[in-house]
């Protein structure tokens, strides 16, 4: 699996508590990776990260803007690779925190690849920034890695930010760095508030109806698998040295699906599932359709979707009805079955 590029790795995985950051961090171990997380400590009960707990090895920190501290984690464990996936990415909270939102997420990156860049061991930085990035035109049709950057809110706003400095580090300071905007990423394991599958879970899990603001709001959804093969694949890539796959990715699904959808997906697995809408909605400016390209992703860097959307909410409801129902944890058996689907369609 990504011929073996990970294999005795050092990777540093920021936001190793987090949902994405979790799963990044098991796969990485199971690939043969030698991983170190940095971030806050877990904050949701129960945990993704925790359930693995205590066999990683992890700094606790409660944000990346202790530059000294970050500094002297990387220069001891002296990683080959970094991925970057903390973040303020709660949105409807980010309104509450604005200030705190700008100053994490965009100093806390100045910091890691200020870090990076002073740090020898370093080849390959993949950062995860945001589909949301992209200037709101609410096109019908994918918004492509070249088309306009802005943001808004707060969330977007320190997003797009965090595009600016990473080109400001690419082009001047440390090249070898890889930026990924993937679409709305799903799957088990993910206890943040205010996000519809979560939401779903616990209200389920807790026998009362899930409450939903906006159930003709479109999004590309993805199983968390798909976008973090797509990073896996840019590591591996500048890892090799191969300086032209430095540049920015998107990573999304074949076509989108509204919340109502989801929600009828969901009843099929877990028929417990209930819902009722309300009128407001989770927070302002607020985007109906959004839609990403990954054509570029596809032709150049030969990644693809490996799951339909139906599937990947499949896989996501499956997850926590087996967690809530069984007290089963079925991150291990995702993760072989999405490889089996990897070298299956290798090629194709």
């Amino acid at each position: 699996m990504f011929d073996d590029i990970y294999k005795g790795k050092k990777v540093l995985v920021t936001g190793y508590c987090g949902f994405k950051g979790s799963w990044a961090y098991h796969w990485l171990e199971r690939l043969g990776a030698e991983v170190t997380g940095y971030g806050h400590r877990p904050r949701t009960v129960p945990n993704h990260f925790k359930l693995f707990y205590p066999r990683y090895n992890h700094v606790e920190m409660e944000d990346l803007l202790d530059f000294d501290e970050l500094q002297d984690v990387i220069n001891c464990f002296r990683p080959d690779m970094v991925l970057h996936l903390a973040a303020k990415a709660i949105v409807a909270r980010t309104f509450h925190e604005p200030r705190e939102t700008f100053e994490n997420n965009v100093m806390g990156t100045v910091n890691l690849l200020e870090a990076c860049r002073l740090q020898q061991s370093v080849k390959a930085v993949v950062i995860a920034t945001s589909d949301k990035v992209y200037a709101n035109k609410e096109w019908d049709w994918g918004y492509r890695e070249n088309d306009e950057l802005d943001g808004l809110d707060p969330y977007s706003a320190s997003k797009v930010c965090i595009e600016h400095v990473i080109k400001c580090y690419r082009t001047q300071f440390f090249p070898m760095i890889a930026t990924a905007r993937a679409g709305n990423v799903i799957g088990g394991g993910d206890w943040a508030e205010k996000r519809l599958i979560p939401d779903i879970a616990r209200a389920t899990a807790e026998g009362r109806e899930v409450e939903i603001h906006t159930p003709k709001a479109t999004r590309p959804w993805q199983h968390v698998l798909e976008p973090l093969s797509g990073y896996l694949m840019l590591g591996q890539k500048l890892l090799e040295g191969k300086r032209e796959f430095a540049t920015n990715w998107n990573f999304g699904p074949d076509g989108e699906m509204t919340v109502l959808d989801i929600l009828k997906v969901a009843q099929k697995i877990w028929p417990k599932v209930k819902y009722v809408v309300k009128e407001e909605e989770t927070h302002p400016s607020m985007v109906e359709l959004l839609r990403i390209d990954s054509t570029e992703a596809r032709k150049v860097l030969k990644w693809k979707p490996q799951l339909d959307m139906e599937t990947a909410v499949s896989w996501a409801i499956q997850w926590y009805m087996n967690f809530y129902e069984d007290g089963k944890v079925d991150t291990d058996n995702d993760i072989e079955a999405y490889e089996c689907l990897m070298k299956m369609n290798k090629g194709r």
